[in-house]
């Protein structure tokens, strides 16, 4: 049997016992001897064991949040304190028809439990007047049942029943219409976390003891026998009920939670009405006709004031109701986000909390569109944020139910899944990014999108800052695996973050303190074997981890916004060591420097000032720098492409490092100001004796259409003088790799520009 089959097998059971048990007390009235009516009354002990233990099991579902953990524990003791009194009631079956303390207490003791139960469910903060009126309406309607059912009731009953069972009635009578009063307002608030249909089931509890104490004290035999023996099992079947009905809807999805008018604000006035009319009744039979009017007078002015309280009551009821309209759109407004209509982050956290908080399954899906910023920068704000409103239409309708989709701000979306299973969530955002990947249709355009996920399954006590957290360096680890692809979150990756924060950290006091330094690559004339450049390329001497590789702290520097301060740097420091050679080897040094920037630099407003800055302080010219950058970098978007215009127009040359590796690097070349093509190391592997022909070609390709578009051809990392030669057969000029020379310190390389003869001539 399936764990839902069980759950629903273990709320079915009971109910189908309890009303088993009603049926067997009906057909024992149908067919009784007069002589016994034990056989009668052992329904109730029945049908109130099958509703100890439907409590019993409710209040062991961990996914239930504690509060109504509480309340079904606190009814299960009820319904035990119930059963106590049906199995009294079954011993004294033959020998009194009346209501005994013995049966009473019992009865009282749960009423009593039960009313601790409701009045412990969460609700709105109660303040200390809150607290009086809730006290003084429960007084005004105790004090009302009180007095009816003592002279009302009480009088019809027959003129042997004790005064303990008189007193017994009254008490427990006036117990369950408080109860029904507790009842009905934790059943109205919006905030109640029991089953709102599983608490209109448990009113049945206090209409029936109502109900049967009244019949038990003032019915007929027949009456009083048939309603006697059924009230404890009806009480008891109402639980089992409300038990099934609490365990379905774990399986079922939120409701939403409305706010509406309780008819249960009336009884206080109700209490006092039929107070008012129980006077009039005792005056018409016991006064003289003067004193009659003053009752029925004063009886009038309470009515009176009572209807003047009923409009004041419905105005502040249509006041509130316009409050709570404009509060739910406030929290509308604040948990929404405004472009798309999707939750918010907030709005995301909170729902996210809510079930880690009930310990139900939760995993959180982040998503981040690609490339977004270039799309917003190449077509417009206004079409970006057009495109970011179909996204969240399309998350919207894929999202099956229970998961939540949200916005949580930018380009950066995100699914709540209810599950835990690691393969259904891969499934979930395999299905998810492969919807995105159709085109999108913006007015005539239509756009392939591609997104990153980043999965994380929420742990045992995490809670949903964490699980964002988590789900977030999950994204960010698919973006550094080549994007368009998702990646469940591992402990592991938490490890790699901490310590790209330490890096960081270390690398932001490294710049300070002037750990780093500056390698020269030089970049060889292919036919003449003299030195023609070099490129800059930044060390980084940890004072006690030692040397710490570029591939370990660039990504860093990149990621967290160091590559801006540690770019100035690299450059600061290149121009100003050729400036020294200059100074030092005069003609014989190399004329310009190359330096690496990365995207980040070029994004900032002040790039081109600063480069012109730098160079007029070290005496350089434009034409001495040489920046590389990469095709991720030049296809940014707008802001990248102005900042390398003006920077060609100042005289600065670019060079396209890493070209062939992009996917749109022949139309760069129509499209940026490029001066130099670096042909990435990975065409030049493998090349010797044309032993790959597919690499060779595109080799001989990228020199030939350097050749025809009058730009300046390197190969980079030559390894062999066999790639060298086939470089050099292909047509490129210039080259660099460690085969020729590996990067140097600048006494080194300032070395080789002294022991070139021509250079030094």
């Amino acid at each position: 049997m399936s764990a839902p089959e069980r759950q629903r097998a273990g709320g079915l059971a009971p109910t189908i016992v309890a009303v088993a048990a009603i049926a067997g007390v009906l057909v024992w009235l149908g067919v009784r001897h007069e002589s016994d009516v034990t056989h009668g009354y052992a329904a109730g002990p029945l049908a109130l064991a099958a509703a100890v233990f439907a409590s019993w099991r409710i209040a062991r579902q961990v996914r239930l949040s504690r509060p109504v953990r509480t309340f079904w524990r606190r009814l299960e003791h009820a319904s035990f304190c119930l059963l106590v009194a049906s199995c009294v009631t079954l011993a004294r079956a033959n020998n009194d028809t009346g209501l005994s303390w013995q049966t009473a207490a019992p009865m009282l003791c749960g009423v009593l439990l039960l009313m601790l139960g409701f009045l412990g469910l969460p609700g709105p903060k109660r303040t200390g007047a809150s607290w009086v009126r809730a006290l003084l309406d429960g007084a005004t309607v105790a004090t009302a049942s009180a007095l009816i059912f003592w002279y009302v009731v009480l009088d019809l009953a027959p003129a042997g029943t004790s005064l303990v069972s008189r007193v017994s009635a009254a008490i427990v009578g006036v117990g369950g219409v408080l109860l029904l009063v507790v009842i009905g307002k934790a059943a109205s608030r919006p905030e109640t976390l029991v089953d709102p249909v599983a608490l209109r089931v448990l009113t049945v509890v206090p209409v029936v003891a109502v109900v049967g104490n009244i019949l038990l004290i003032a019915g007929e035999d027949w009456s009083r026998l048939a309603l006697s023996v059924l009230a404890l099992p009806l009480i008891g079947t109402a639980v089992c009920v409300a038990a099934l009905v609490q365990r379905r809807a774990l399986a079922a999805p939120p409701r939403e939670l409305l706010t509406h008018r309780s008819l249960f604000n009336l009884l206080p006035f109700l209490a006092v009405t039929a107070t008012a009319a129980l006077v009039v009744t005792v005056s018409a039979q016991d006064m003289n006709s003067r004193q009659r009017t003053v009752i029925i007078g004063a009886v009038l002015i309470t009515g009176f004031v009572v209807a003047r309280q009923l409009l004041s009551l419905r105005e502040n009821t249509i006041a509130l109701r316009g409050i709570r309209q404009q509060q739910a759109e406030l929290e509308r407004l604040a948990l929404s986000d405004t472009l798309t209509g999707l939750p918010n982050r907030t709005r995301f956290s909170v729902v996210l909390g809510e079930r880690l908080g009930d310990h139900q399954a939760a995993t959180a899906l982040l998503i981040d569109v690609d490339d977004f910023k270039m799309i917003n920068d190449t077509l417009g704000p206004a079409a970006g944020d057009q495109l970011l409103y179909q996204v969240a239409q399309r998350l919207r309708g894929l999202c099956q139910t229970g998961e939540l989709p949200a916005r949580l701000g930018g380009d950066e979306f995100a699914v709540l899944l209810p599950l835990d299973d690691p393969a259904a969530a891969e499934a979930a955002a395999g299905r998810l990014l492969a919807a995105l990947a159709d085109p999108f249709h913006l007015g005539d355009q239509h756009l392939l999108l591609h997104a990153s996920a980043g999965i994380a399954i929420a742990d045992t006590g995490e809670t949903a800052d964490e699980v964002l957290r988590n789900a977030d360096i999950a994204m960010y680890a698919a973006k550094e695996a080549g994007k368009a692809s998702w990646i469940r979150f591992e402990p592991q990756m938490r490890q790699d973050m901490v310590s790209h924060a330490r890096v960081a950290s270390e690398l932001r006091n490294a710049i300070i303190r002037g750990e780093l330094r500056l390698l020269y690559q030089p970049v060889f004339d292919l036919v003449t074997g003299r030195l023609h450049g070099a490129e800059a390329l930044v060390r980084w001497q940890h004072p006690q981890r030692g040397f710490v590789s570029p591939a370990e702290f660039i990504p860093v520097a990149e990621r967290s916004g160091l590559i801006v301060p540690l770019g100035a740097w690299v450059l600061r420091e290149a121009c100003e060591q050729l400036a020294r050679w200059r100074a030092e080897h005069g003609a014989g040094a190399i004329e310009a420097i190359n330096v690496n920037v990365a995207v980040r630099q070029l994004r900032e407003a002040g790039l081109v000032d600063e480069v012109a800055a730098v160079l007029s302080e070290t005496g350089l010219t434009p034409i001495n720098l040489i920046l590389e950058v990469t095709e991720s970098s030049v296809v940014d978007g707008w802001q990248v492409r102005e900042t390398l215009e003006q920077l060609h127009d100042m005289g600065v040359r670019l060079a396209l490092d890493d070209f062939g590796t992009g996917q749109s690097s022949l139309s760069l070349l129509r499209a940026f100001p490029v001066d130099v093509l670096k042909l990435d190391k990975s065409f030049v592997d493998g090349i010797a004796d044309g032993e790959d022909r597919g690499r060779l070609a595109v080799a001989g390709a990228v020199a030939q259409l350097a050749e025809h578009l009058q730009l300046k051809a390197v190969a980079e990392g030559i390894e062999s003088q066999a790639q060298m030669d086939r470089l050099r057969a292909l047509g490129y000029r210039y080259g660099q790799g460690f085969f020729m020379a590996k990067p140097l310190p600048a006494d080194e390389c300032g070395a080789l520009m002294a022991a070139d003869p021509v250079r030094a001539a």
